[in-house]
C-alpha cells in the first residue's frame, strides 16, 4: 500500500501539471458551513460527513468534497474565464464498508467558461486521461442534461415533472413514479378511498406530526389534481425506456438517441450539444470510437451535476471506487451565485488509488 509522502507526492505531480495547464492554485478551508451543504444536498449529507459545532461559526462540516468551496470562492470573487487546482484531504464517513478510507487526498481541476463549454468539457476529459495515461482503467461517460431534458419536455402536469426532477437519481424510485404517472400502477387503495371522500377530514383521525390542517388540505387537493391528469403517452414511455437503455460507444449512442429524439424532440438541444462534444473531444486526441456513453450514467452518485459527467474505473478492481470522476454543474453556479451564474465543469482524482493500481501493475 501507498504511504502518506508518496500519495502526496504524487498529488503534488498532478496539481503542477494542472498549472502548467492553466490553472490557478487554491486551497478552501477543511472546516465549511454546514448550512451551505444542507441547503444543497438535504439532512442526508450529514450520514456522509463529520459535523461539528463551533459557538461563534455555527454547524461545520469537515470538507466532503472541493467543489463546493471553489463554486462558491468563484462566484464571490472570480473573473472570467478562470481554471483552478487544488489538492488535500476530504473527510467522508463510512458506516458500511470499514475497508473504505474516511480521509484521503483529492487532486482536482475546475474550468470556469462560458465562451465554449463542448471545448471545455473535452479540456477537463482529456487532461484527467493524460493524468491516467498508462493505468488500466475503462472511462465511462455520460450526459444527465440529455435525461432532465427529456423529463422537463413531457407533455404533463409541472408537478409531475417536477417530482421526476426530485428523484432523477433516485432510479429505484424515478420508476416507481414514472409507472404511476404512466397510469400503469394503480393508485393505493386507502389513498383512493381518502380522495373520494367529500371531506377527507371528517374522518375522525388524530393529527400526528407538523402539519397543519390546512397544508393537509392543499395535499389532498394536490393528489386529487394529480389523479385528474392524463397518463404519460406510450409514446412518451417509450421514448424514455430506449433513452435509459442506450449504452454504446459515443458516436454510436448518439445515432441511437438520435432515433430516441423522434419520441422526444425536447432532447434534441442536447444532442446538439452531445455532437460538439465529441467533435472537440477529437479534436484533442481522444479516441471517441472506443469511448463508452450511457445515458444513464451518474444517476446514482452524480447529484450536483446537470451535464456531461465522466469516469475512469479500475474494471480488474472492482473493489475500488473510482480512482476519477468529474462532470458539468452549471446549475450549481446558479444555486451559490446570488443570481450570477456561469458555465462550470470540473472533476477529481484518487493519488492513491492510481499508485495502488500501479503497485499491483508492477
Amino acid at each position: 500500500m501507498p504511504n502518506r509522502s508518496q500519495i502526496q507526492g504524487r498529488a503534488a505531480t498532478m496539481r503542477l501539471r494542472f498549472e502548467a495547464a492553466g490553472a490557478r492554485v487554491v486551497d478552501p478551508p477543511l472546516l465549511q458551513p454546514a448550512e451551505t451543504l444542507l441547503d444543497l444536498y438535504g439532512e442526508d449529507i450529514r450520514a456522509r460527513a463529520y459535523v461539528t459545532s463551533d459557538a461563534l461559526r455555527g454547524e461545520q462540516m469537515l470538507r466532503p468534497d472541493f467543489t463546493l468551496p471553489v463554486v462558491q470562492m468563484h462566484m464571490n470573487e472570480g473573473a472570467e474565464p478562470a481554471r483552478y487546482t487544488y489538492s488535500g484531504e476530504v473527510f467522508r464517513r463510512q458506516e458500511h464498508d470499514p475497508d473504505r478510507s474516511n480521509e484521503y487526498i483529492q487532486v482536482g481541476y475546475e474550468v470556469f467558461d462560458r465562451a465554449d463549454p463542448a471545448g471545455a468539457d473535452a479540456e477537463v476529459f482529456s487532461l484527467f486521461a493524460l493524468q491516467l495515461r498508462g493505468l488500466p482503467l475503462r472511462a465511462a461517460t455520460g450526459d444527465i442534461g440529455i435525461l432532465t431534458a427529456a423529463v422537463q419536455g413531457l407533455r404533463t402536469a409541472d408537478r409531475r415533472k417536477g417530482a421526476l426532477m426530485r428523484h432523477l437519481w433516485r432510479p429505484r424510485r424515478f420508476r416507481i413514479l414514472l409507472d404511476r404517472f404512466a397510469g400503469r400502477k394503480p393508485e393505493p387503495e386507502q389513498r383512493a378511498g381518502l380522495l373520494d371522500a367529500k371531506d377527507p377530514m371528517a374522518f375522525g383521525m388524530p393529527m400526528i406530526g407538523k402539519r397543519r390542517a390546512s397544508e393537509i388540505a392543499v395535499r389532498i387537493e394536490a393528489l386529487r389534481e394529480d389523479r385528474e391528469t392524463p397518463p404519460i403517452s406510450d409514446t412518451e414511455l417509450a421514448g424514455l425506456e430506449s433513452l435509459l437503455g442506450v449504452r454504446e460507444t459515443m458516436p454510436f449512442a448518439l445515432e441511437q438517441l438520435r432515433d430516441v429524439a423522434v419520441d422526444l424532440p425536447q432532447i434534441t438541444p442536447a444532442l446538439d450539444q452531445l455532437e460538439r462534444r465529441i467533435a472537440a473531444l477529437q479534436a484533442r486526441g481522444v479516441d471517441v470510437e472506443k469511448l463508452d456513453f450511457e445515458a444513464a450514467y451518474g444517476r446514482t452518485s452524480m447529484e450536483y451535476y446537470d451535464g456531461f459527467v465522466f469516469g475512469f474505473y479500475a474494471e480488474g478492481r472492482p473493489d475500488l471506487p473510482p480512482i476519477a470522476t468529474g462532470g458539468r454543474y452549471d446549475a450549481l453556479t446558479r444555486q451559490l451565485g446570488n443570481g450570477a451564474e456561469i458555465p462550470a465543469i470540473g472533476g477529481v482524482l484518487r493519488p492513491d488509488l492510481m499508485l495502488e493500481i500501479e503497485e499491483v501493475a508492477q
